[in-house]
Formats: C-alpha cells, structure tokens, sequence
C-alpha cells in the first residue's frame, strides 16, 4: 500500500514545512515515494507517460504544495493538465487508471487558520479553495480523502513569524499520520 507523493514547491530549498515533511516521508522509502516536480521537470516539460505509470504503480496518491495565491503552483496545475488526460484518468475509453485510488492534499498555508472563513480576512474556507482538487478527484472516481494543513501566520509589513521547531515537528508526524490513516 506504497503511496506517491507528489510535491510540487518552486523553491523548496528555501522552504521551513514542505522542506521538513519531505524530510519525514524520506525516512519511509518502504512507505512514501517522493516525487518532487520541479526538480523532475526544470524546464516544465512532463513526461506524461512517466508520471502515468508512476502512479499506477502505487496505492495511494498525495498532493503535495504550498497554497499559492489561493491555489496551487503552476507545474502542478499543468501536471494534472496533461496526467490526468482524457482516457487515462477518465473517459469513456478506459480512463479508469484513478477509480477507487486514495487520493489526497497536503497544504501549507502561510495564512492563519481564522483568516480562512466567511467572517475571516480572506471570507473563504481552505476547504472552499481547495474545492477544485476534490471534484478533478471525484471527477475521476478517485477515492478523495481530504487534505491536511498546516496554517502560519501570514508576514505583515515588519513583522515575522518564525515557526516553533516543536510546531515543526508535530506537523511533520501528524502528516504522516495523515497519509497512513487516509
């Protein structure tokens, strides 16, 4: 029940909480296959097929990303674009290739967790922005679970959040507790 994990960080050298889950699951090869698209594909040139047979060959799959003005970065966008193509994914033609997989999301949001709702700064749920991912897996017959997050503390002019390595930590191993209990 190996799952792929597809993380998908422009800049994940520079990253504190995608940087360090990817860490966590690199410590269970048995466990997670960790697929990170930028540095795959540079150029963002996807190798559709690759990543077709990729995903066939494990159990489970997660998206992995930092929320990127409300939505997810640009190669993981085209990723699913081109992957998820008409007769693979779905269709009338065999497009079965996601029906009954476990899929999911693993979100960083550097925005407090108030500031996602209707009353909120930004009057949207994580849940709500998150909404298109749900349906491409629905869409799809996949078996959507969810998604987990980690929210910050959004930068103020003059201020910085800094998270706790205790903060780090945790998120880390309730992430993994996540994927192994979706």
């Amino acid at each position: 029940m190996k799952t792929l994990v597809v993380v998908t960080h422009p800049s994940i050298e520079t990253s504190v909480i995608n940087k360090r889950w990817v860490e966590e699951l690199s410590k269970y090869p048995e466990k997670y296959t960790v697929h990170e698209l930028h540095e795959v594909y540079p150029d963002g040139n996807i190798d559709v097929e690759k990543e077709q047979k990729l995903i066939e060959a494990h159990h489970h799959l997660v998206l992995q990303f930092p929320i990127y003005w409300f939505n997810c970065p640009p190669l993981l966008k085209k990723w699913l674009d081109d992957v998820f193509a008409y007769g693979w994914a779905y269709g009338s033609n065999g497009g079965d290739k996601l029906k009954d997989r476990k899929a999911a999301l693993a979100v960083t949001a550097g925005i407090k967790k108030e500031d996602y709702s209707a009353g909120g700064k930004y009057r949207y749920t994580l849940e709500h922005l998150l909404s298109p991912f749900e349906i491409t897996f629905l869409y799809c017959r996949a078996d959507y679970r969810s998604f987990f997050a980690f929210h910050g503390t959004e930068n103020e002019p003059g201020t910085d959040y800094v998270t706790s390595a205790n903060e780090l930590e945790k998120s880390a191993k309730d992430y993994l507790d996540f994927i192994d209990h979706m």
